[in-house]
């Protein structure tokens, strides 16, 4: 099972992602821990990514996806993956459940201004918004909700055992 967690910067991917992973007991991967210096130093002055500076980022990620997915072990990524095409590098050959997570920009900015130690900051929300192609066919979650709560309705809408309990998603 590989399941991605995307959305943008501010959205929650990596607490719901690892919360998520936690619930379903296989590994967790966050994007951010793939990417360069150069990137980081770039995302960190509010200086957005180009197709260039994201392409060998993504190759390394599914590469990783496909070793781990090769060797039987389920995985949640927490990825940005804004546009169509960086879905479709990260899912090339696997089978890979989609998970968005949407909220406005109020959410966004309020959930950034609480964090704390992270190179990507409030800046960048309008341009990855300019860039965010909406999936479809994914599953939805409004980050409205509480990250556990998120997680429990992943977990019932993807059908998984024990979900629908109080206890599941802690």
């Amino acid at each position: 099972m590989l399941i991605m967690v995307m959305g943008v910067t501010g959205s929650g991917k990596t607490t719901v992602g690892k919360l998520l992973a936690r619930r379903l007991k296989c590994v967790f991967l966050d994007a951010d821990d793939f990417h360069s210096a150069a990137n980081r130093e770039k995302m960190h002055r509010g200086i957005p990514l180009s197709d260039a500076d994201r392409a060998p980022w993504l190759a390394t990620i599914h590469d990783e996806l496909v070793r781990l997915d090769s060797t039987g072990q389920s995985v949640v990524l927490a990825c940005s993956a804004l546009k169509q095409e960086y879905r479709n590098t990260l899912g090339a050959g696997l089978n890979l459940t989609i998970v968005f997570l949407r909220g406005t920009v109020d959410q966004l900015q309020r959930n950034l201004a609480a964090r704390r130690d992270h190179f990507a900051g409030e800046s960048l929300v309008p341009s990855q918004l300019a860039t965010l192609q909406e999936p479809t066919d994914v599953i939805v979650e409004d980050i409205a909700a509480t990250p556990k709560e998120i997680v429990e309705d992943i977990c019932a809408r993807m059908k998984m055992p024990g979900a629908g309990t109080s206890s599941a998603a802690e």
